[in-house]
């Protein structure tokens, strides 16, 4: 009987720990990779429209896709992509207040072999963590 409630007890704590839900940090992560990977295959338009709201508010579509274009045609082609650093943030510079993870990737191309990209996705109002800004340096 004991082995039985020892075992079902065990259970229940994995079980638990398997719905409680990936770290904010993770499921950013995922998000912008997924975007990245839109970004990386030349969808730009697709990449603005999966994008938070507050980005497209803040930047037009044919704003985006021209500028988009300008920075990332001369870097060529993706070769490697590691991530760096990711830090959970609610409030951020110039930005409201909401759920952030400022995102940190050391990026080689076939143009430019380091660079580092910066994208921050955010917990959008329907709660899906949806990219708000990328910038490569």
């Amino acid at each position: 009987m004991k082995k039985t409630i020892c075992l079902f007890a065990i259970l229940a704590v994995s079980g638990a720990l398997l719905f409680a839900g990936a770290k904010p940090e993770e499921e950013a992560q995922k998000a912008a990779e997924q975007w990245l990977a839109l970004v990386d295959g030349g969808k730009y338009a697709e990449s603005w429209k999966t994008a938070a709201q507050y980005f497209k508010a803040a930047v037009p579509q044919d704003h985006w896709e021209h500028s988009l274009y300008a920075v990332r045609k001369p870097l060529g082609t993706l070769v490697t992509r590691k991530l760096k650093s990711a830090k959970y943030a609610t409030s951020l510079p110039g930005a409201p207040d909401g759920e952030y993870v400022v995102l940190q990737f050391d990026t080689s191309f076939t143009g430019k072999m380091t660079t580092i990209e910066t994208v921050t996705p955010m917990l959008d109002k329907d709660g899906k963590w949806r990219v708000s800004g990328y910038f490569i340096k």
